[in-house]
Formats: structure tokens, C-alpha cells, sequence
């Protein structure tokens, strides 16, 4: 079965007319590599960083974009990639200093297999095992928390597009290198937290 019925909907579908609202239950994380998961990446990143959060007017790409390699959270159906629901992007800034940036997840997928978490975790890896020995990324405040349970570090704390940031290094301990990112993960759907 490559669905997961929601809990949540199923009690709301008893007290009304409304039909089932099915889950992906699989979501791969990898590096992007067609046309599709790019644009639909940007799509997102649009989507989150302009129209959700209003950081940006109209679109957030930049110079970055040019040399950055995104990376794809696809959900899953029929084992099958069906959309991308989450996204980040990592270059390399200097010989074996890296940076991770733009970090989105469609809203209605946050609680769903971590899969922020494992964005943040296939960037980290793929990046190890291509020489970083620094691993960087300004994160916003209210996702400081969620990168410290990752093992990351704060550094300093900062104000970028009119936000408070915190400027944070990964332990490249606990992130072993990947070397297949054009594979990547994946992650399940688990149980939802609302």
C-alpha cells in the first residue's frame, strides 16, 4: 500500500460528507536532477519565501542559484515521484566550506517524515563527502531548535532580510558522508502532530 489514510481526516470525514484525505507514505530526498523537480523546487521556494513569509517580492532566487545544487524532498505514490514538497539548496562558498540555504517544505507536509530533517541531513552528507569541512547556514529563529536536535551549533545571532537569524554550523560528526545523493533517502510518513 503506497498511501497512509489521515487519522485526523478520518474522524473529521465520520462527522461530515467530506471524503478521505490520503497521505503519501514514502518521500524521497535527493539531489534534483530533471526539469520538473527544479521548477517545482523553485515553485516552492516561491511559494514559502515570497507568497507564505513575504522575505521576498515576487521571487527569491539569486547569484547562488547559478552554481547551487538543489535538493528534492519528492512525495511518493505507487513508488512513483509525484511532487516536490520540500526543497533546499547547498554550494560550495570556498575549498571545503559549505553552505546550506533556502530550506522550504510545503505546509501541508511539515508533519510529515521528517522530512526537513532529512533535506538538512542529505545536504550535510552529500556535502561531507565532497571535502566540506565546514558546514554552514543562516537559520531562522523560529527553526533554531529543530537544527540543534540535528547537531548544530549557534555562532551568533543575526538579522538578514528583516528577520532574526542565527548563523549555525553542523557537526560533521554525526552526518556521515553520501555518496549516492543522486539516490538519496527516504523517509516515511509518520504519525501527525497537527
Amino acid at each position: 500500500m503506497n498511501c497512509l489514510l489521515d487519522p485526523l481526516d478520518r474522524a473529521h470525514s465520520e462527522r461530515s460528507s467530506e471524503p478521505f484525505r490520503f497521505v503519501p507514505c514514502e518521500f524521497r530526498v535527493k539531489w534534483a536532477a530533471t526539469n520538473w523537480e527544479r521548477e517545482q523546487a523553485l515553485a516552492l521556494r516561491r511559494a514559502v519565501f515570497c507568497a507564505e513569509q513575504g522575505i521576498f517580492l515576487g521571487d527569491d532566487r539569486d547569484a547562488i542559484d547559478d552554481h547551487a545544487q538543489l535538493i528534492v524532498a519528492l512525495s511518493c505514490v505507487g513508488g512513483a515521484p509525484d511532487a516536490v514538497v520540500g526543497t533546499v539548496r547547498i554550494h560550495e562558498e570556498s575549498p571545503g566550506c559549505w553552505w546550506g540555504s533556502r530550506l522550504a517544505v510545503h505546509a501541508a507536509f511539515r508533519h510529515h517524515g521528517r522530512i526537513g530533517a532529512t533535506l538538512i541531513r542529505l545536504a550535510v552528507s552529500s556535502a561531507h563527502a565532497r571535502g566540506c569541512r565546514e558546514f554552514l547556514a543562516h537559520v531562522q529563529s523560529q527553526n533554531v531548535g529543530m537544527f540543534e536536535r540535528l547537531h548544530w551549533c549557534s555562532l551568533q545571532r543575526e538579522t538578514l532580510h528583516g528577520r532574526p537569524h542565527d548563523l549555525m554550523r553542523a557537526d560533521l560528526a554525526h552526518y556521515a558522508p553520501c555518496n549516492t545523493p543522486c539516490a538519496g533517502f527516504v523517509t516515511r510518513s509518520g504519525a501527525l502532530t497537527a
